[in-house]
């Protein structure tokens, strides 16, 4: 039976957890608290591998990449791009969080210090100290801001070192990704024992409040790859840009859409692109890089989880604030790994904006693990789409 088991896509066996955790809640309440201990285990994994796998990913994304003359002219705007795609979806995430606002079901201590943020400058303040903490320090207490901060200055400080030196950053890497597939693997077993407890505790009720969520984040990434992918590439081509939308949303995000990894369907980017005529020496940078920062997807998901927890926890904030949030979750999803769920570890970097504790912030992200299943492989579909789709367009720009 395990053998069985193993043979099959995480996505299924992740099915397969959710629906016996509710159906243990449902016929078997009473037993539902001794399962306790999976989910646990599972949120002390994501917690303890989190602040390592931001590190070392965005420092060797950083300390490897290189750009030579001959392509930086499609580059540049190729990363402009990049960067601005992921902005605007974060502010759609922002109205969309406005205006369908959800509340998640959380185990908030009763004496968990929440304190609003009292003001801009307050804000600022936090990100500053945040920014400027001893490295070992934010490791160890998960602050996310200091690892971001730390891995970008090491990352570009070690451009400058040997290629012996970028050769062991690329190999801890990817130890570090061989570690979180790890955890991630057993996200059914962790997965089976959330939905157990909490449908035990509050009933089917959690089924209309993760729909919600799931419709929320499902609608504004549709939102994004249908009206502002579109927007941004008419504005670059000056020509209709629905064929090819339409083209790398079929070619590239279906497969996405299953192999749940923007890495994974490197391949098929660089061939979609290639038969769409971009020179190899724009593609074979493009592309790859896109797969490491370029997720919009990501950055819609950590902005609607987290002002889902604002929200939930009763944390006022105003429209000024969200817009920051939107930054972070940006510059957040640019360290987002390569493998399914990896956007979710990413999460409490914008919750540390209002001081909510890395315990409840990793609730939100196992409530996100249980949602992956369509959220993590629409997520990935549309990362990996808008790839090839912003490197196809500035390869068409008309020249001045």
């Amino acid at each position: 039976m395990f053998a069985a088991l193993a043979r099959l896509s995480l996505v299924t066996r992740i099915i397969i957890a959710i629906v016996l955790g509710i159906a243990v809640a449902i016929f078997f309440p009473e037993f539902a608290s001794n399962l306790s201990i999976f989910g646990e285990v599972f949120i002390k994994a994501l917690k303890s591998v989190a602040p390592i796998l931001v590190f070392v990913l965005v420092l060797a994304s950083i300390a490897n990449f290189s750009v030579g003359g001959g392509h930086s002219a499609k580059i540049k705007p190729i990363m402009a791009m990049y960067g601005i795609g992921m902005f605007l979806s974060a502010l759609t995430a922002v109205f969309a969080s406005i205006l369908f606002p959800t509340t998640l079901l959380l185990n908030v201590p009763a004496d968990a210090a929440l304190q609003p943020p009292g003001s801009l400058t307050e804000i600022f303040k936090n990100l500053i100290l945040s920014f400027v903490a001893n490295p070992v320090t934010a490791i160890s207490e998960a602050n996310f801001i200091g690892i971001l901060t730390w891995s970008v200055a090491l990352g570009l400080a070690f451009r400058h070192a040997s290629d012996s030196s970028k050769l062991f950053l690329n190999d801890a890497a990817a130890a570090v990704n061989f570690v979180i597939r790890t955890v991630i693997s057993l996200a059914p077993l962790g997965i089976f024992g959330l939905v157990a407890v909490t449908f035990a505790q509050v009933g089917l009720s959690t089924l209309a409040s993760y729909g919600q969520l799931l419709a929320v984040l499902i609608g504004t990434m549709l939102f994004v790859a249908l009206v502002i992918n579109p927007i941004m590439v008419a504005f670059v081509t000056r020509k209709n840009p629905f064929p090819l939308v339409l083209k790398c949303l079929r070619e590239s995000g279906i497969t996405a859409f299953f192999t749940r990894s923007s890495a994974a369907n490197i391949p098929v980017n660089l061939d979609l692109a290639k038969r769409l005529g971009v020179p190899e020496s724009t593609a074979s940078v493009a592309i790859p890089l896109g797969a490491a920062i370029n997720m919009a997807g990501a950055s819609v998901t950590i902005t609607v989880l987290t002002l889902a927890t604002v929200h939930t926890l009763g944390i006022q904030v105003d429209f000024l604030t969200m817009v920051i949030v939107s930054i972070v979750a940006t510059i957040s999803a640019c360290g987002a790994s390569g493998v399914a769920g990896g956007s979710l570890l990413l999460i409490p970097v914008a919750c540390g904006l209002f001081n909510i504790s890395s315990d409840i912030a990793m609730q939100v992200v196992a409530i996100g693990m249980v949602i992956s299943v369509l959220q993590d492989s629409t997520e990935t579909a549309l990362n990996s789409s808008t790839d090839v789709l912003f490197t196809v367009a500035v390869d068409q720009a008309p020249t001045k």
